[in-house]
């Protein structure tokens, strides 16, 4: 992956997304902790309650975890975490987790703790970033649907009296870079059909996909930006992932961060 940020931000190490819930907290929070000393506080955790298909729900399984719960046990883990990277002793009652006066292992960098982001694509889920996020992590498939969902986020915001503007806006979307329209989709069909095990119409109707040569990209990520990303994370949607990271860097970035 790449990451367009700032001009003067430092590069970024980031989750696209990772699921806290297959993990125990404790261990999951000292182990993100340590990656955040080791890269100097550089760690952003880009996290999701899971989507439910059958192989994700296997995942689950295997990993001891009911399925059931995982929005439940998604929330309590990353309370737990975010309360043992900034505070001195931390106890917890929840359904699922129990802590009493753990000391924390390892602390963060970041005084504030690990930066959370997330998907948050309905009202339910976009509530609950409101409450324990620290950024919208969106795969949104057009700027026009990026806009529109922030929107949403702001109103529910109005109602519950959070505040939306204290969330970081990013982006995740999958590009190829190809000046031959035709061989940029067959890559990117077989890349997300390859990935997910599911008819590519099916994914392009929640995932934020493009393929077009490199003018095309940029024309495409700028209407984002202009519409309020203030980080796009990029995945290449193809087998040649170090070509498509050398045309991205030369055809597309300097455009990017002009």
């Amino acid at each position: 992956m790449a990451a367009i940020a700032g001009r003067t931000s430092r590069v970024k190490l980031g989750t696209a997304v990772y699921l806290p819930a297959l993990r125990n907290p404790v261990i999951l929070a000292n182990e993100i902790a340590n990656l955040d000393i080791i890269s100097s506080g550089r760690v952003i955790l880009g996290v999701g309650i899971a989507s439910k298909t059958q192989a994700v729900q296997n995942e689950f399984a295997a990993c001891g975890v009911d399925f059931r719960y995982r929005v439940s046990i998604f929330e309590e883990t990353i309370s737990i975490m975010q309360k043992l990277w900034t505070e001195e002793q931390v106890s917890f009652n929840g359904r699922h987790f129990q802590l009493d006066a753990v000391n924390p292992g390892l602390k963060p960098v970041q005084k504030n703790g690990i930066p959370i982001w997330m998907a948050a694509s309905a009202e339910k889920p976009q509530r609950r970033m409101l409450k324990i996020g620290d950024g919208w992590f969106p795969n949104s498939r057009s700027p026009q649907a990026f806009t529109k969902s922030w929107q949403d986020i702001e109103s529910l915001a109005e109602q519950s009296g959070d505040d939306s503007a204290r969330l970081h806006k990013a982006l995740y979307t999958t590009l190829n870079i190809n000046n031959n329209k035709a061989q940029a989709d067959k890559e990117m069909r077989e890349f997300i059909e390859g990935y997910y095990n599911m008819p590519f119409e099916t994914m392009a109707q929640t995932q934020s996909v493009f393929t077009g040569n490199g003018t095309e990209v940029q024309s495409w990520l700028k209407d984002f930006i202009d519409a309020g990303a203030e980080t796009v994370v990029i995945r290449f949607g193809g087998p040649d992932q170090s070509g498509q990271l050398e045309q991205f860097s030369n055809e597309v970035l300097p455009a990017i961060l002009g």
